[in-house]
């Protein structure tokens, strides 16, 4: 039993690796949907005034939900074109990694949007337009750095852009010359969630070009 597993993990580990070139090329097409989805997200919220924790909340649950469905189909396009099953052990071990991260996320969430309208409003708005949107920044960082190594290394220091810009602005807080929290909140989704990744989905698609001679 020990040995069929030591196996069967071998070789996922080698098909991962090679693999990693593949994997690389269907990043770029995700990458550029999500930033694009995520500025436009962030562009929209703020001009609308979606700033209240509540409505921030669940205006960035349902882009989210965008996020998901889209890159699933953008995957599952990758896979029939290259002929592989879409549930494959590789993509199987590639979802466990970014999963914890992203439970969390949600249960905390979840949890903020339960008690957020109980608390003052000083409390509120830090808890629903800073506390949360970093979390989440921190805890998609993490995933995608766990998800770094079982794909190219580029994706483990896109995960540390997260972590370590979203624990910065934690420990700064809100600056004294920002007027409206809901802006500060939508500039840090716009950026993270929106031009870092419309940067390294360009980026991406750029080198890999040069790869293949085009």
């Amino acid at each position: 039993m020990e040995s069929n597993w030591a196996a069967e993990h071998l070789q996922v580990i080698r098909t991962l690796m090679e693999r990693s070139a593949v994997y690389r090329r269907a990043l770029a097409p995700i990458m550029i949907f999500n930033g694009a989805l995520g500025t436009a997200a962030a562009a929209l919220g703020r001009a609308q005034r979606i700033d209240s924790p509540r409505a921030f909340i669940l205006f960035w649950s349902l882009v989210s939900v965008v996020a998901l469905a889209g890159s699933f189909f953008l995957v599952r396009r990758q896979a029939l074109k290259e002929s592989e099953p879409l549930w494959s052990p590789p993509t199987r071990r590639i979802t466990q990694a970014f999963l914890p991260p992203l439970v969390a996320g949600l249960i905390i969430s979840a949890v903020v949007l339960a008690n957020v309208d109980a608390a003052p409003e000083k409390i509120r708005n830090a808890m629903g337009l800073l506390w949360l949107p970093l979390s989440w920044v921190v805890l998609y960082g993490c995933a995608f750095h766990a998800a770094g190594f079982f794909m190219p290394r580029g994706m483990k220091i896109f995960g540390w852009a997260f972590i370590l810009g979203g624990c910065g602005l934690f420990a700064v807080g809100i600056p004294d010359f920002v007027h409206r929290p809901g802006d500060y909140a939508y500039g840090i989704m716009g950026f993270f969630f929106g031009l870092l990744h419309l940067a390294y989905g360009v980026y991406l698609y750029f080198t890999e070009k040069r790869r293949d001679g085009t």
